[in-house]
C-alpha cells in the first residue's frame, strides 16, 4: 500500500451524503489543507452535475423505463439504477420505486438488514434490494467520484472515516462497517456524527475555539437530521495547560428528524386538498410527502427567505375524481406553524415522550418515536444525565443543589432541520427557559456550524487529530455493554431462572482495546440452540469490566435485542457446557467483539453481530 495521503470523511446521512477530504501532506497543526468534494450524479436522464451533497436516494427504474446511455456517469458508460439527485425528483412522481431512509432501515432490529425489503411497500413487479445493499451503493458512488477525481490517489488506500449516528448499537455499527468494507472501503473508523459536526466548528474556528470555551463547560450537541436526533453531552477539563473534550453522555436512538415533519406538512396540504374535495389515495401521498421534502428545503434552505409558497405537484393515478396532475403549494406559514408547534414545543424542564397504547397489529415499518416533540424528548434525555459529570475531574461542584437536570453551558446545533433559525431559536429559547428556572445561567449558542457539511468536514478533521494532530474528543463507547447469565435453581413451575447482567465493556472503554472479564468461570451451552441476551446503559459509569449486577432499574439498563445461535460443539456433545472465560474488545472501528475462551482445548467462540432479522446470529469457533 502507498502512504496515505488524504484523510477521507463521509457523512452517510438519511437524506444527504457527502464526502469531505484533508490534505495530510500538506497540512501541519491547525493549518488544514481540505475541501468538500463535488459528487458527480445524474440530475436528469443524461444530465450529469456535481453539487457538494448527494441525495441519499436510489431509484430503481423499470428496464425499459430510460433510454441507453441516460444512466451513463463519467465512470461508467451504463448504469443499473440511480443514485442522488435524479433519483429522489423522479422517485417523487414514483414513489414505488424509490427507495428512502435506508440508514434508518439499516438500524432496525425487527426486520432482516440482508434482506431485500425496500421499497417496503412496491409491489411485486418492483426488484427490492436490502438496506445493507443502498448503503453499498451510496458509498461505492462516493468510492469512484473519489477515484474519478484522484486517480493518483485511490480510495481504497485513503484513511477513511465515516460517520454514524452516537446511538447507533453494535449491531448497527457493524453493519455501517460491512457496507464500508463492501464498497471498497480500506482503512476504516467510525465517527459519532455529534462529534463530528464539533470537530468541524473546532476546525473552522482556526483555533479561536479555545477563547469560547472554558473549563467547567459542558457543551451540549443537538443533532436534528433526517431520520434521527441525537443528543450528546461533552465536557471541557484542562489538564497540565490544555482543555480537554471528553464526551460523558449520549441519548437514546430515536427515529425522529426531517422525515417525520416532511410527513407532517403532507397531511397539512392533504387536509387543505380535501377541504376543497380531492382525496389522495396511499400512492399519492408517498408522492406528496416526497414533494413536501422538496418544498421544506427550499423555503428552509438557503436563498429561501424570500420564497413565500413552494409549488407541489401531485401525480395522478387516474381516477374519476382527479383529472390530471394535482397541483397545489407548501406556503411558510404552513412550514413553521407545523414543525414549531409539533416538534418544538415550548414544554417545562420536566416534560417526557408521551406514549399510547399501540394496536396489537400494524404494517411493517420503521420504529419512528411515538411523540414528536424533539424538546420532551430532549428535557427526558438531560434529566437522566443529571449526573453525567459528578465524577469528572473539576466537576464536583458543577451539579447545582436541588438541580433538576444537568445543566449545559453551550449549546451546538446540527443537522438541517436547523436551517430554519426559528426552529434553532425555539431550541436554544425553550432549554435556557428550563435553566432560567433551575436557577442556572442560560447557555450560549456555539455559532458559525456548517449545517449541510459540518459532519463530512468533521470527519476529514478526524482523521487528522488522529495523527496526533489538534484536539481530540475523547469518549470511547457511548455506552456500556452487558451480558446476561443465568443462574441456576431447581425447577419451579412458572418461575424462570433470575439473570444477572455481566459488564463486558464499561462506559468509555477506548477504542483499539480489550478486556478480560477477571476471575470469572462461566459456562457455555454448544451443540444445541441457545440465546444470548444483551444490555446497554448510558448512565451506569462506575460499572467496570466483570461488574455482575443482580438489580437493577428500569431506567439503568435497556435490553438490546437476543442473539440466538448454535455453537459448534468443537469435539464435545450437543449440549455440553463447557467453562469459559469471557473477553471483550473494541475494535479500531469502533465496532464490538465478544469471545468467549474455553479454559482448556484453546477454543475460542466469538460472537458476530451478523444481524438477520430476528438477530439469529452466527457465532464462530477458532
Amino acid at each position: 500500500m502507498n502512504e496515505v495521503r488524504y484523510a477521507i470523511g463521509i457523512d452517510l446521512g438519511t437524506t444527504h451524503s457527502a464526502l469531505a477530504f484533508v490534505d495530510l501532506a500538506a497540512s501541519d497543526g491547525d493549518a488544514l489543507v481540505g475541501e468538500v468534494m463535488a459528487v458527480p450524479q445524474l440530475t436528469a436522464p443524461g444530465t450529469v452535475e456535481a453539487p457538494p451533497l448527494l441525495p441519499s436516494f436510489l431509484y430503481l427504474p423499470h428496464t425499459d423505463e430510460l433510454a441507453p446511455g441516460e444512466l451513463a456517469l463519467p465512470w461508467s458508460a451504463e448504469g443499473r439504477d440511480v443514485v442522488g439527485e435524479m433519483a429522489r425528483s423522479r422517485g417523487a412522481t414514483t414513489p414505488i420505486r424509490l427507495v428512502s431512509s435506508a440508514k434508518s432501515w439499516l438500524c432496525h432490529p425487527g426486520v432482516d438488514r440482508r434482506a431485500a425489503i425496500l421499497p417496503h411497500d412496491a409491489p411485486a413487479e418492483v426488484a427490492r434490494v436490502s438496506p445493507l445493499e443502498v448503503s453499498v451503493r451510496y458509498l461505492d458512488h462516493l468510492r469512484r467520484a473519489w477515484d474519478h477525481a484522484h486517480p493518483d490517489a485511490p480510495f481504497a488506500e485513503q484513511d477513511l472515516t465515516v460517520t454514524i449516528p452516537a446511538s447507533f448499537d453494535p449491531a448497527a455499527r457493524e453493519l455501517t462497517v460491512e457496507a464500508a468494507r463492501a464498497a471498497g472501503c480500506g482503512h476504516l473508523t467510525l465517527l459519532e456524527e455529534p462529534q463530528a459536526a464539533l470537530y468541524s466548528w473546532i476546525q473552522g474556528s482556526g483555533g479561536a475555539w479555545r477563547k469560547q470555551v472554558r473549563p467547567g463547560d459542558i457543551l451540549l450537541v443537538v443533532d436534528v437530521g433526517g431520520g434521527t436526533a441525537d443528543f450528546s453531552l461533552i465536557a471541557v477539563l484542562e489538564r497540565k495547560g490544555n482543555l480537554e473534550l471528553h464526551r460523558v453522555a449520549v441519548g437514546d436512538h430515536i427515529l425522529l428528524g426531517g422525515d417525520n415533519m416532511d410527513l407532517a406538512l403532507a397531511h397539512v396540504v392533504a387536509r387543505k386538498l380535501a377541504t376543497a374535495g380531492t382525496t389522495l389515495d396511499a400512492w399519492q401521498m408517498r408522492a406528496l410527502t416526497h414533494g413536501c421534502r422538496h418544498a421544506k428545503e427550499r423555503l428552509l434552505g438557503a436563498g429561501g427567505e424570500g420564497r413565500d409558497a413552494e409549488p407541489i405537484v401531485v401525480p395522478s393515478r387516474g381516477s374519476k375524481l382527479i383529472k390530471g396532475s394535482i397541483r397545489t403549494e407548501l406556503t411558510r406559514g404552513e412550514v413553521s406553524a407545523t414543525l414549531l408547534d409539533g416538534f418544538f414545543p415550548a414544554v417545562d424542564a420536566a416534560a417526557r415522550p408521551q406514549t399510547r397504547v399501540r394496536a396489537g397489529l400494524a404494517q411493517l415499518g420503521l420504529p419512528y418515536a411515538q411523540d414528536a416533540a424533539v424538546t420532551r424528548h430532549l428535557a427526558a434525555f438531560l434529566g437522566r444525565q443529571l449526573g453525567a459529570v459528578a465524577e469528572l475531574e473539576g466537576f464536583a461542584d458543577r451539579v447545582a443543589p436541588g438541580a433538576s437536570f444537568i445543566h449545559p453551558t453551550a449549546v451546538l446545533l446540527n443537522g438541517g432541520v436547523f436551517k430554519s433559525p426559528a426552529l434553532a431559536e425555539r431550541t436554544l429559547a425553550t432549554l435556557n427557559a428550563w435553566l432560567a428556572a433551575d436557577g442556572a445561567d442560560a447557555a450560549r449558542l456555539l455559532a458559525g456550524a456548517d449545517l449541510d457539511l459540518a459532519v463530512a468536514r468533521g470527519a476529514a478533521y478526524y482523521g487528522h487529530v488522529r495523527r496526533g494532530q489538534g484536539v481530540r474528543i475523547r469518549g470511547g463507547t457511548a455506552f456500556g455493554y452487558y451480558i446476561a447469565v443465568e443462574s441456576t435453581m431447581p425447577a419451579v413451575p412458572g418461575v424462570e431462572p433470575p439473570v444477572q447482567a455481566l459488564c463486558v465493556a464499561p462506559f468509555g472503554m477506548e477504542e483499539g482495546t480489550d478486556a478480560a472479564v477477571p476471575e470469572l468461570v462461566l459456562g457455555l451451552v454448544v451443540g444445541e440452540p441457545v440465546s444470548f441476551r444483551f444490555f446497554a446503559s448510558s448512565v451506569r459509569r462506575q460499572d467496570v469490566v466483570g461488574t455482575l449486577l443482580d438489580l437493577w432499574g428500569g431506567d439503568e439498563l435497556q435490553e438490546l435485542d437476543a442473539i440466538s445461535a448454535t455453537l459448534p460443539p468443537e469435539g464435545r456433545r450437543a449440549g455440553d457446557v463447557v467453562p469459559v472465560r469471557l473477553h471483550a474488545r473494541v475494535t479500531e472501528a469502533g465496532t464490538l467483539e465478544i469471545e468467549a475462551m474455553a479454559l482448556s482445548g484453546g477454543e475460542r467462540w466469538k460472537v458476530e453481530y451478523d444481524v438477520r432479522g430476528t438477530r439469529q446470529e452466527s457465532v464462530e469457533a477458532g
